[in-house]
């Protein structure tokens, strides 16, 4: 199983939020709807890019932006974050199996560690972090990595995911993908299951997802 973080397993979408828009007024502007939309699920440059733009300001450096985001990110992610339905049962139905387990995320490491006080560090069997991948979602890599960190042929994965960004890379890494949209709706893609939420989910239903998957394929 591999797991997608903010917006899948935890509400945290709504802390960045709040993250970017101070960060938008801090600079002397507002970031608009269609582009907070367009940010969900990109890595952090990326990120900082699309804001810069959206704002008029593209000579601004992404680092320095980007340092301003995740201090601020971390702070507010030290204050709580809450499940998203259905997530955290879930989540102990397949560790309770003993199936094994990865979180795959385009957050840094350190914003991550603050994360699994929540999540719990024992529910993942590996950690894929979006500053330890070379290219990051939408390619497949951190997926494929993933996978290969659990041992388990990407073929016999799920991955959930709630961002048109990490639906594309789930797919194209080749794994069965579930998406469960967050803050934006997803169109429906050919190889992409949709639920409204992760508490229409068990165990059976993944188990159909690799079956309908492998029947697809064979």
């Amino acid at each position: 199983m591999l797991f997608d973080m903010d917006g899948t397993l935890v509400d945290s979408e709504k802390l960045w939020d709040v993250a970017l828009q101070e960060l938008a007024r801090e600079y002397g502007g507002e970031l608009s709807a269609d582009a907070r939309r367009a940010i969900i699920g990109t890595s952090m440059a990326e990120s900082m890019r699309m804001l810069h733009d959206d704002l008029g300001q593209p000579e601004r450096d992404p680092a320095i932006s980007a340092a301003w985001i995740n201090a601020r990110i971390l702070e507010l992610f030290h204050t709580g974050l809450r499940w998203r339905p259905g997530a955290f049962a879930l989540l102990r139905a397949v560790r309770a199996a003993a199936i094994p387990t990865a979180l795959v995320t385009s957050s840094g490491r350190a914003l991550v560690e603050i994360a699994l006080d929540t999540l719990g560090r024992d529910n993942f069997d590996a950690v894929v972090c979006g500053d330890e991948v070379v290219a990051t979602k939408p390619h497949p890599e951190p997926y494929l990595t993933a996978a290969r960190l659990l041992g388990v042929p990407i073929e016999r994965c799920v991955a959930i995911e709630d961002s048109p960004t990490g639906v594309a890379s789930a797919l194209a890494s080749g794994a069965a993908v579930l998406a469960v949209p967050a803050e934006v709706a997803l169109p429906s893609t050919v190889g992409v299951h949709q639920l409204e939420s992760l508490t229409g989910a068990d165990l059976e239903f993944l188990t159909g997802l690799l079956t309908d998957r492998a029947g697809a394929t064979g």
